[in-house]
């Protein structure tokens, strides 16, 4: 059985046209996919590395290939797909602005999902000397796999550099809540940030 959508998740279906091919990076055990798969009619590729996660997309039918997303995608031609989604990964990758190339150079549009560590819950635990602990970020400094956590103005800024055309932005916290201080001071009260994406030189 298939678990619920997470916030962000459920946010970002909103942003997926029916009929659409999407590959899903990072796809854990296929929620998505099968979710868009019910409710879109898309098909789709997951790309996943953890073998427990590749059992479950293969027993939901969903189509996983193994891989290493920081191996890079050279194995993908330009424009193979709609949508290429990244949910909660990114700041994970040794090198998110390569991946952000290259998800860019294979997808028509990009869909990334990250925790912001802008916040103002993150924001006072540094300034209390401790690492931020939260639902949006539920790790500890020793067990996360986060290496690359970046506020929404630092992620804008990356886009930026790197030509991206923000389509659209959303936040929300770990409830698939949004608020109007949240659209107004984004960076400060937003917990988790999606963003549509598509390159700019195009």
């Amino acid at each position: 059985m298939m678990s619920k959508l997470r916030t962000d998740l459920a946010l970002l279906t909103e942003w997926i046209e029916p009929h659409s091919h999407v590959l899903d990076l990072g796809c854990g055990e296929g929620t998505l996919l099968v979710h868009l798969r019910e409710n879109s009619h898309i098909t789709g590729y997951g790309l996943e590395i953890d073998d427990d996660n590749i059992t479950q997309c293969i027993r939901a039918g969903v189509n996983v290939i193994q891989t290493d997303l920081d191996k890079g995608l050279s194995d993908f031609e330009a424009d193979a797909f709609d949508y290429v989604v990244m949910t909660q990964t990114l700041q994970a990758i040794r090198r998110p602005d390569k991946l952000l190339q290259e998800i860019l150079r294979i997808g028509r549009e990009v869909i990334v999902t990250l925790p912001n560590f802008g916040h103002w819950r993150a924001r006072l635990s540094l300034a209390l000397g401790r690492m931020p602990y939260s639902r949006a970020l539920p790790h500890h400094w020793y067990d996360t796999p986060n290496i690359h956590l970046c506020t929404l103005d630092d992620f804008e800024q990356l886009c930026d550099l790197l030509n991206i055309e923000i389509l659209q932005r959303a936040v929300a916290d770990p409830d698939h809540q949004t608020s109007g201080i949240m659209r107004l001071l984004p960076n400060l009260m937003g917990e988790i940030a999606l963003y549509r994406l598509k390159n700019s030189v195009k």
